[in-house]
């Protein structure tokens, strides 16, 4: 299938690819979009709308919302950084995006029922420190990615890691179908791919580490 734009912009191509499901789908590699429509309500998976200010979600994509809710929801763990909103009928009620290293990006309208227990102080972080490290208190006040699960639950029914409630719906049951979506006037895979070796080519070597007999992290070869 090849058409119109898809979340990025009008124009661009598109072809079917092989589908997820909303389990494996949430996080689709890139120049892939997952998706699936029921009477109600459509999901669509793509990389290109987890953005660091979720309020600036491109207008088109709100407006393709009227007269209904719109979320986004965005995590990735490397980084411990959760991203969500809510849109009622195109109006913005509520915007959160936060992670240890760049702190609270973005908080705007008033908390959910389901995130005034990590505001009050009931859910704190429990981070465990590298052997031979020095416990130092989270950089929040509470574990994003915990957060991020329970918003997950309450805005979208599912979650990804935890404990499963009756009521969670089974993502893993749930097909998604897959497109791969590109600009025509964008560079093509084989330029993109090469850039990606040039940068890997001009990093330095991996640094590697090993438990020393005090239990700190050594160098390998320093050793």
């Amino acid at each position: 299938m090849r058409g119109l734009g898809h979340v990025g912009q009008i124009g661009w191509e598109i072809e079917e690819c092989e589908g997820s499901d909303l389990y494996d789908g949430v996080y689709p590699p890139k120049g892939t979009a997952y998706a699936a429509s029921w009477p109600g309500v459509d999901v669509i998976g793509d990389q290109r709308v987890m953005i660091d200010a979720p309020s600036q979600l491109p207008e088109h994509l709100v407006a393709a919302s009227a007269g209904r809710r719109l979320v986004l929801h965005a995590m990735h763990s490397v980084v411990d950084w959760l991203a969500f909103a809510v849109w009622e009928d195109g109006g913005l009620v509520r915007s959160l995006s936060l992670s240890p290293d760049s702190g609270i990006i973005e908080n705007i309208g008033e908390p959910l029922p389901f995130e005034l227990p990590y505001w009050a102080g009931d859910r704190p972080a429990d981070i465990v420190p590298w052997p031979g490290e020095e416990e130092e208190p989270y950089a929040l006040p509470f574990h994003p990615l915990d957060l991020g699960e329970d918003a997950l639950r309450a805005l979208c029914g599912f979650i990804q890691e935890g404990r499963p409630e009756p009521d969670d719906v089974g993502a893993e049951t749930i097909e998604l179908y897959g497109f791969h979506v590109w600009d025509p006037q964008g560079p093509d895979s084989a330029e993109q791919e090469a850039e990606l070796r040039r940068v890997v080519a001009a990093m330095p070597s991996p640094r590697v580490y090993t438990l020393g007999p005090d239990g700190a992290l050594v160098e390998r070869d320093s050793l």
